[in-house]
Parts: C-alpha cells; sequence; structure tokens
C-alpha cells in the first residue's frame, strides 16, 4: 500500500509548526501536521480557574511523581499539578549530559506543544541583532537583516495580537500593537525615577505580549486571572490550538495527526531531494511513512535536529543536510538570572487590580550607543512591582490572632529586575546522537554538550550591578543585587544547533530556512538561529515560518521544489 500523499508536512504543532500549517493551507497546499503527543481538549485539560483546596497536593504536584518520571521538568516553575500534564515525562524522553556541565531541556509534547505554557513576551530583533556576528566576530553573518523580516513581523502581529507601548528605540522596533496594559503605581515609580536618572538611555516599558488587551480575530481580552501556564479558555492568549490551527483547519486542507513520533526524513537520492518522513505511532509502535514534497521542521530546536542527525544517508553520513558539518553545532539559550529587589516606600492605599499576566521591561543599553569593554552584546531586563500577600507568613515571626489581623493587609510594596543576556555562538556548544540511549519509541536521543562562557557570566554581574542603580535611583529601599546562574536549557529559549547563514561550507540554512543541501526541507524553529540577541525569540520564529512558507509555496509554483 502506497504511503500517504501531501503537498506539505509540518513536523511539530507549536508555536511555529502551527504558523507553517496556517500559512501553507492559506496558501493552496495540502497539509498534514505531525505531532507527538496527544490532542488536547481546552475544555478537560484548561484549568486555570481551578482553586488550589480542590486539587490533590494543593497545587503543589506529588513530590515522587515528580522526581520520578519529571525530574527535569520539575526545574521550570510552571510544571506543577495544574500543568505538569503539558510537559513531558522524563524517562520516557531521556537524553545525557555530562552531570558537571548540566543542561535542562524543558519539552511540552501534545497538539500546541509548548506554546501552551509560553511566557507570552514578545519583542522583535534590530540589525543591532541580525549584525551582531559580522561585527564581533563571534558565529556567522545572519543571511538576512530588519528590513527582510519587518513585513512579516507585522503580518504575525496581527494576526496573533500584541499588546504593548510604542518607544521609538532603534535597537527595539515597535510593531503593531493592541493598547498596552498598565503599569502599577510601584512600576511607575521606578519608571519616573530611571527617566530622571539616566535619560534615554535606560527605558522602563509594560511588557509586549502576545496577550489580547481589546477583542481581537473573534478572540475575547484577558480577564487577568492569571496562571496562563495552565490554559486560557477564552483564548486571549496566542496558541497554536486556538489561533493558527483552527485557521490551517479552515481551509479544509489540513491533516492533524497526533500520537506520531517522527524518527526520520526519507532522502531520494536520485533526485537530491527529500520524499517524505517515517514515523512511528506513539500508541500502536507501527511504523509509518508519509510522503510530501516539501517538508517543515517545527519540531522545537533540538527535536528538528535530532530528526536531521538521525537522518543519516550515503552521502549525508553525519545527518541530513549536514555537509557543513555544522548540524547540532552552536548550541545556544539566554542566560538569566542577575538583578536586584528593593522595596518601594508608600503607596499603602493601593492595591493591585486583577492578576496581570505580565510584567515590565527595560530594553537593552549596553553596548548600543556606546561600547562596554568588558563583555560583548548586552541584556534586558524582565520583573515588576507587587505588593506582598498572605504568603509572607512564610517568612515573617508570629502566631495565633495578632499574625491573622496583620496578614489581612497587605504588605510593602516591592520592585524586581531579573535579567536576560545573550549568549554567544560557540561551537563547543553542541548536541549529537547518544550512542547507546534511545527513547520509549526507539528514537536515539541526544547528548548535550553546553557551558556559559565568562562573557555570559559577566553579563550577569553587569545585570546585578545596573539593577541596584536603577532602583536606587527611583529612591527604594532595602536593595538587595541577586547573581543566580541557571544552568544552560532553564530559559527555555534554546537556539542554533541548524544555524542559517550565507555560505553553505559554514551553515545549513539559507536566508529562507531553506537547507542548502537538500533544498525541499527547511527549518524554521529555534534551531534556524545564527545568534540570540536578548530579548523573548518566538516572535521571529513566527515571522521567520510565515516568510519561509511563502518563499517555499512560490518555489514549488515555478517548479523549483
Amino acid at each position: 500500500m502506497p504511503a500517504p500523499s501531501f503537498d506539505a508536512i509540518v513536523v511539530g504543532s507549536g508555536i511555529t509548526g502551527g504558523w507553517a500549517a496556517k500559512e501553507l493551507c492559506e496558501r493552496g497546499l495540502t497539509t498534514l501536521v505531525l505531532e507527538a503527543g496527544r490532542p488536547i481538549d481546552p475544555a478537560r485539560d484548561y484549568v486555570e480557574h481551578v482553586p488550589p483546596w480542590e486539587m490533590k497536593f494543593r497545587g503543589m504536584g506529588d513530590r515522587k511523581a515528580l522526581e520520578r518520571d519529571q525530574f527535569i521538568q520539575r526545574h521550570c516553575y510552571a510544571c506543577n499539578e495544574y500543568s505538569g500534564k503539558f510537559f513531558v515525562n522524563d524517562r520516557e524522553n531521556p537524553y545525557t549530559f555530562d552531570p558537571a556541565k548540566p543542561f535542562h531541556w524543558i519539552r511540552g509534547r501534545q497538539v500546541g506543544g509548548r506554546s501552551i505554557m509560553w511566557g507570552r513576551q514578545v519583542y522583535r530583533w534590530s540589525d543591532l541583532d541580525f549584525g551582531a556576528n559580522a561585527r564581533d566576530g563571534f558565529g556567522v553573518d545572519w543571511p538576512i537583516r530588519y528590513a527582510d523580516i519587518a513585513p512579516w513581523y507585522d503580518h504575525v502581529e496581527r494576526f496573533v495580537g500584541v499588546s504593548g507601548e510604542r518607544l521609538g528605540l532603534p535597537q527595539l522596533p515597535d510593531g503593531q500593537f493592541l493598547p498596552p496594559m498598565a503599569l502599577n503605581c510601584a512600576e511607575q515609580v521606578v519608571k519616573e525615577g530611571m527617566a530622571k536618572h539616566f535619560g534615554g538611555e535606560r527605558v522602563l516599558t509594560i511588557g509586549r505580549v502576545a496577550i489580547l488587551t481589546v477583542p481581537h480575530g473573534g478572540r475575547a481580552p484577558c480577564h487577568y486571572c492569571g496562571p496562563c501556564e495552565r490554559g486560557c479558555i477564552t483564548h486571549s492568549y496566542f496558541n497554536s490550538i486556538g489561533t493558527t490551527l483552527p485557521a490551517a483547519r479552515a481551509t479544509g486542507r489540513l491533516t492533524l495527526r497526533p500520537y506520531s513520533v517522527v524518527h526520520s526524513v526519507i532522502y531520494d537520492a536520485a533526485r537530491g531531494r527529500a520524499a517524505g518522513v517515517r514515523v512511528i505511532d506513539a500508541q500502536t509502535r507501527e511504523p509509518l511513512e508519509f510522503r510530501a514534497r516539501v517538508i517543515f521542521l517545527c519540531a522545537s530546536t533540538l527535536e528538528s535536529t535530532r530528526i536531521l542527525l538521525n537522518s543519516k544517508t550515503p552521502r549525508f553520513a553525519t545527518g541530513l543536510a549536514n555537509s557543513s558539518g555544522e548540524l547540532g553545532r552552536n548550541l545556544m539559550d539566554h542566560t538569566m538570572g542577575g538583578g536586584a529587589n528593593g522595596t518601594i516606600p508608600g503607596f499603602e492605599d493601593r492595591a493591585p487590580h486583577g492578576h496581570r499576566p505580565n510584567g515590565i521591561y527595560v530594553p537593552r543599553f549596553r553596548n548600543v550607543q556606546s561600547s562596554q569593554p568588558e563583555f560583548l552584546r548586552g541584556y534586558g531586563f524582565q520583573g515588576g512591582g507587587g505588593r506582598e500577600g498572605w504568603d509572607r507568613v512564610v517568612s515573617q515571626p508570629g502566631f495565633g490572632r495578632e499574625l491573622k489581623q496583620a496578614l489581612r493587609t497587605p504588605g510593602p510594596w516591592h520592585f524586581s529586575f531579573y535579567g536576560f543576556g545573550e549568549c554567544l555562538p560557540r561551537p563547543t556548544n553542541y548536541v549529537e546522537l547518544d550512542p547507546q540511549t534511545v527513547d520509549a519509541w526507539g528514537v536515539p536521543a541526544l547528548r548535550i554538550h553546553c557551558e556559559w562562557s565568562d562573557n555570559e557570566r559577566k553579563l550577569l554581574h553587569d545585570m546585578s550591578v545596573t539593577a541596584a542603580e536603577m532602583l536606587e535611583a527611583a529612591g527604594a529601599r532595602d536593595i538587595a543585587p541577586f547573581v543566580d546562574e541557571k544552568p544552560p536549557g532553564l530559559t527555555i529559549h534554546e537556539m542554533g544547533t541548524a544555524r542559517m547563514g550565507r555560505d553553505p561550507k559554514t551553515s545549513v540554512l539559507n536566508a529562507h530556512n531553506q537547507c542548502h543541501d537538500v533544498k525541499n526541507v527547511f527549518v524554521t524553529d529555534g534551531a534556524c538561529m545564527a545568534s540570540t540577541a536578548c530579548q523573548n525569540p518566538s516572535i521571529t520564529y513566527m515571522a521567520l515560518t510565515a516568510r519561509a512558507a511563502a518563499y517555499a509555496v512560490e518555489a514549488m509554483k515555478r517548479n523549483e521544489l
């Protein structure tokens, strides 16, 4: 029986897979989306309004089960009794690393992928970012610049719905924004103090976030319930389940197949093209094949690279499309954990409105207008202000009636800056197939080699200094700088390993996310990134995916694919 055939196959149903499906279907292609995990029913699986006292473990989860089945995933704040079901079972999905150089790979395998529990922060890149490698010599030059992707940022933002404030900063281009969420009183104080002391060099704004503040595209605005990582029944925040996949389905050209673990890409040596993909049914373990004219790998950074590494052929002995030898190399993640906390005096008569699912953002200011000799690249801050609640009883002395009475009144206002810094691309940070370890479906697992360099550590230290300076400028008290170095992976912004570039000898993909060696294979998730900038990368993945899909369809019309 011949393998089912489609115009396009998309591997993965998350942020980039959903966008690939939408764009390819809307441009006329019959498209198969393969998802390794289960389907999601929002009415059953989204539990954002369930109170802790209705949960068996009060929302914290079964510690024994977490340590047994999710010993990596539990390091993510969102992996708890409510949303732990959206994270993989680590025993079924193993990978290996040197214990002295840990890498925390946070994954979600279900329809929607990690778009269900992502942080929703969306910031455009500028030519400061796209030109960084060429300026300082780390990595290879990006084959695109801001002008190439700007129209696709517009395209994506108009559909997604992004709330934010226009700033007019060259290092953080403005976008197509819905009305911004409001700063609270503590944040406004810090913003004004920064403006007074630092002028336009350091700027505080509300986060740019893929959450609706007004009705948009048939979706309701956010009602400030807070725990977005549990799912959003009103589809007020962007994920593929509530937006891109329904748009693809509306065309009548989408076939979505869950429980489909992609093993490898099928290569037709006579044509020098991919012919389809090999799949293992996650429930029956039955091997399957599907055929298509074009393949989009959108399985997430390391999963897409794992598929290519596992797709060995006589021509590509070290992985499909790896004539450059760069496949698997230059793994990156944002470094996080430098900053400062402080108390903002006053405003005892004010309280936050609801549970705003967003914080503040301070765009990069190091190595922008002037050079910082201690380190390359830069960082931005997230964070925000809030009042202490009843949970401060954990560290507050006292007991009985007096303690209970004291907790009826909120505590003082606090403010926190938390930094996210750029990671330099280095070939010594890489992934390879582990020769002995396989996952629950028999697919070879990855061995990950990754550690921070001195440059990333210097960024963390500088974050703690500048954060304290900004709090001091705002009149904060009890300022406490901190440096909390997290292992790579835990920021969940892993990038690289199949980078874009101008030269096929030093890169895997061209300017349209197309494999140099295998023209009908496109990789548009984080694997394609040649550097990390310091901004959250998801909006850039989405824009690159939409751009690549448009290019692929036009190439197919010209019979080039």
